[in-house]
């Protein structure tokens, strides 16, 4: 077999002249950029709450969920910075399955790669240009990047791709906070690895051309959880999993030690309701040791309109997800209040 290539792509500065981020929107990026990262070197005590749907689906209800976000983002600004979470790319573990608005802009229709990265980029300025929010994305495929380069604030890089040297070295190119998870083995020593080679110039092929990276000084560590060999969850938000982390920290020759919990995946073992008490617990953790409240500098939570999940097939609930659970807007009124009342 071979590959048939179906049409070629638009290059990302044409892309961007269609659908241009405005001279206001770029200053709002600017500002925002400079609060995520004035938090990840410790220059700001606020804390990172990336927060919104498991996969950015379609871009009406998405749009709804960040505008009530950035009513309650602006009423605790004073002690928290909320990233929404726009992903626009969904990793697949065998590979089957909905893979994101950036590939299938319709969830029941073909993959439709140009229009993805119409609707993917417009989504974007919408949260920027209508509520003043940049978003996270994950950088599920590098060769994204000069898509959206203008529009995030915050990048993730996911367990299945957070070993391979191209999203490493990609990386090490971005000039915003970027997080790499654990891998599913849960192997901290890989995840700080990768953060190291972020952090540090890279000189390697990108976009069809020779390049030399600068380094990313704002590259830091997400802790996701793991899959044991048997197949459990196994969590590393706690306490002393923090502590190890510290200390593994100190060995290596990074900048800035930081970390991001994210309280769903396999922390919470796919619970959605269960990252409520895990917030609550990275809290109490902060507020006991100052060593903790040092390096953890947020969480990153599955949120919606409507709690749970649902089978793409029937995509009948507007505001809910179709792919992982997430807990529903009240719940997330709520905690966002909890979060600064204890930050």
């Amino acid at each position: 077999m071979s590959f048939t290539y179906l049409k070629p792509m638009p290059a990302p500065e044409a892309i961007k002249v269609q659908f241009p981020l405005t001279k206001e929107g770029a200053a709002i990026k600017a500002k925002r950029d400079k609060e995520v990262s004035d938090i990840i070197t410790g220059n700001d005590d606020r804390f990172l709450v990336i927060i919104g749907p498991c996969s950015a689906d379609r871009e009406d209800a998405v749009l709804e969920y960040i505008e009530k976000l950035s009513k309650v983002a602006e009423k605790i600004e004073d002690r928290v910075v909320v990233v929404p979470r726009i992903y626009t790319n969904k990793p697949r573990t065998t590979g089957e399955g909905y893979k994101g608005i950036a590939s299938q802009p319709d969830p029941n229709g073909e993959p439709d790669m140009v229009a993805g990265l119409v609707a993917m980029r417009q989504m974007h300025l919408r949260a920027i240009h209508e509520f003043g929010l940049s978003a996270a994305d994950e950088m599920l495929y590098p060769e994204n990047w000069g898509y959206v380069e203008d529009l995030l604030s915050y990048v993730a890089i996911g367990a299945r791709s957070v070993e391979d040297q191209h999203h490493r070295l990609t990386v090490s190119g971005f000039d915003v906070a970027s997080g790499m998870k654990n891998p599913t083995s849960g192997d901290f020593s890989v995840m700080l690895n990768s953060v190291y080679a972020a952090q540090h110039p890279h000189h390697f092929v990108f976009s069809g051309h020779e390049v030399e990276t600068s380094g990313n000084p704002l590259a830091h560590t997400i802790l996701r959880g793991a899959v044991s060999k048997h197949g459990n969850s196994t969590q590393n938000y706690h306490y002393e999993d923090i502590l190890r982390l510290a200390e593994m920290y100190e060995e290596m020759d990074i900048v800035n030690p930081a970390t991001v919990i994210d309280v769903n995946h396999s922390n919470s073992g796919k619970q959605f309701k269960e990252q409520i008490r895990i917030v609550h617990e990275v809290m109490h953790n902060r507020s006991f040791t100052s060593d903790i409240r040092k390096l953890v500098k947020g969480v990153m939570i599955e949120s919606y309109l409507v709690e749970g999940n649902q089978k793409i097939s029937d995509n009948q609930v507007y505001g809910q997800s179709i792919t992982d659970a997430c807990i529903g807007w009240e719940d997330t009124e709520r905690l966002l209040y909890e979060i600064a009342e204890k930050a």
